[in-house]
């Protein structure tokens, strides 16, 4: 008899913590309907390492200070109103237009004119100048990144740095706490303070923090902004292109991009911001100065996206360049899981007679990733898009380019987690002179590529597409 209690005890407990579950997953604002009913199915499927992974991962919540860390909120906070000053109109034509007006009404951020843009195509491109610019500078170097390796790279930032900070200048460096976790324990990290580097760990990853945040909520951004005047955006972190810790598929083929004018502004209220929540340090002078605007530049807007911020900003996006884009669409990325408004977005324009094209690394880092991204290339490839997998490397920049004149780059893959969790930073631009360097670098990445046959393709073995629809189906958790 106390058998029977005992089990019937523990059915009667399991129904509630189920029932528990399902409601909170059903109630939940953030998420979409399909994001829901993946994690109902996979609690159903395996009942307690689901419920732990949902209670570990499944909500995008954070500390209350990061909730309320809007720096531009503080009182006594005044930011220049860049939108007004002379040289910062935007004379974008319709429709590119429409992509501004909907990011502005998404972001803090403007849409301005005034930018001069240089394109970084790779690793040396990079951090030759950066350095020299930091080598350079005279009053403060702000860096974040998601990861920050002890090798070549790291080095060669790390004496640029320390040799600023011993001039007197400010050097702050914001590393991500799992992307970074050997650099947080290394010998390197201890030198640059030692020498006056400020170093801090962004989003600690910590047991005991599981209660009100997520572990596994990052900050993927890549930032450097130098004396106000210059910033740097993209998708290179400080590596080497051989990446020590997954060598076998380098290299790493990222792009940055090298930017002076008005929106450097934005990307250091970003950088104060990410320090502020993990720091509570904010100089006020640095937000209120206002950079030098750069005669007939690029017009640009800085987006900058994450769980603190309105939700799907990103994924609207870049939903919006496919609706205009009249002519040709280039997409490159790491990571492809897109949720069904960005694939119908794809589709619709192919559908439309645009020539779009997609390129993805043929080798990934992530397995199942790759898996789930190659679920949704029959629905692409019958609608004509075109699929090449770059086969030089890993290809880990993420570009957009539309009709020769709208362009997209920075730090957020097209996935889940960078559109919905990751705080994540990116340029969105009107200028078909920068738009054609862009288009030219990923013709690049076509020359090595191979085409996937839209045959060979569709003809693939049961095993293959069991693999790949079943990765598909566990795509809004990834």
């Amino acid at each position: 008899m106390t058998h029977l209690i005992i089990v019937l005890t523990l059915i009667a407990l399991d129904i509630v913590i189920f029932t528990l579950l399902m409601a909170h997953i059903l109630l939940r604002r953030n998420g979409s309907s399909e994001t829901r009913l993946a994690w109902i199915v996979f609690i159903i499927l395996v009942p307690y390492i689901g419920a732990l992974l949902y209670l570990l991962v499944g909500g995008a919540h954070f500390s209350i200070r990061r909730k309320h860390c809007d720096i531009l909120e503080m009182p006594g906070i005044e930011r220049p109103d860049l939108a007004d000053l002379p040289g910062m109109d935007i004379n974008t034509p319709e429709p590119y237009r429409r992509v501004f007006t909907l990011a502005e009404n998404l972001c803090p951020s403007d849409a301005l004119g005034g930018h001069a843009l240089e394109l970084k195509t790779n690793s040396d491109s990079f951090l030759e100048p950066l350095c020299r610019d930091i080598e350079q500078a005279t009053r403060h170097v702000h860096l974040l990144t998601y990861i920050y390796l002890t090798d070549q790279a790291g080095q060669r930032v790390a004496d640029a740095l320390r040799a600023a900070a011993k001039r007197g200048v400010k050097c702050r460096v914001l590393v991500d706490s799992l992307g970074s976790k050997a650099f947080l324990k290394s010998q390197l990290r201890e030198d640059m303070m030692a020498e006056g580097v400020r170093v801090v760990e962004a989003l600690p990853a910590r047991l005991l923090r599981i209660a009100r945040t997520r572990l596994d909520l990052r900050n993927h951004r890549k930032i450097v902004v130098i004396d106000n005047s210059i910033g740097y955006l993209g998708s290179q972190n400080i590596a080497d292109p051989s990446f020590a810790p997954k060598a076998k598929y380098a290299p790493w083929v990222d792009c940055m991009v090298r930017m002076k004018g008005p929106a450097v502004h934005d990307l250091q209220e970003l950088f104060l911001s990410d320090w502020y929540m993990d720091t509570v340090e904010l100089e006020q002078e640095l937000i209120e100065e206002v950079p030098h605007v750069e005669p007939d530049g690029a017009e640009v807007q800085v987006i900058g996206s994450g769980p603190d911020l309105p939700s799907e900003i990103l994924s609207m996006v870049i939903q919006t360049c496919f609706h205009v884009a009249s002519e040709e669409i280039i997409l490159t990325t790491p990571y492809f899981v897109p949720d069904i408004a960005m694939e119908t977005a794809m589709l619709a324009a192919a559908r439309r007679g645009v020539d779009t094209t997609l390129i993805l690394p043929k080798n990934n880092d992530s397995k199942l990733v790759a898996l789930a991204s190659r679920s949704h290339y029959e629905r692409l490839l019958e609608a004509g898009i075109k699929i090449h997998h770059y086969t030089s490397g890993l290809l880990h920049a993420k570009t957009l380019t539309v009709d020769r004149q709208l362009f997209l780059v920075g730090s957020a893959n097209l996935d889940r987690r960078s559109l919905e969790l990751n705080f994540e930073v990116n340029l969105l631009g009107w200028k078909p002179d920068f738009a054609g360097q862009l288009r030219l670098l990923q013709k690049s990445y076509l020359n090595e590529s191979e085409r996937v046959s839209d045959t060979q393709w569709l003809q693939a073995r049961w095993p293959k597409r069991l693999a790949r629809n079943a990765a598909g189906m566990l795509s809004p958790l990834l």
